[in-house]
């Protein structure tokens, strides 16, 4: 179960790392096209690489662990809602519903399975 939830760890920080670090520009532009201030983007890219960090610096701290995964369930909740308003295809709300889906999965078996 460790080697499946580290696993899961890594390929939730590096689609993290990918999306803000490697495609910046991409996300520059969507945030434009939604009408969300770049000091909005800023600060979300803050939070989502730091949470992403959480996760591979938690492996030997479960708190640490949980506020990574959770706070970053919570960002991809908002993304969700960003999308839902503005009406975007379903296919540009799946990498933010997988990684919703992933991250609380993360911190469901950080906090009851493994102990």
């Amino acid at each position: 179960m460790n080697s499946m939830l580290l696993a899961t760890k890594i390929l939730v920080a590096t689609s993290i790392f990918f999306v803000w670090v490697v495609r910046y520009k991409n996300i520059v532009k969507e945030f434009e096209e939604y009408g969300i201030p770049a000091w909005l983007r800023d600060l979300t890219g803050i939070l989502k690489l730091t949470f992403a960090l959480m996760l591979l610096c938690g492996q030997h701290d479960r708190d640490l662990t949980v506020f990574g995964s959770v706070g970053i369930v919570v960002l991809m909740a908002c993304a969700q809602v960003v999308h839902i308003r503005a009406e975007t295809a379903v296919f540009r709300r799946v990498p933010s519903f997988v990684l919703l889906t992933l991250s609380g999965a993360i911190a469901y078996v950080s906090l009851w399975v493994t102990k």
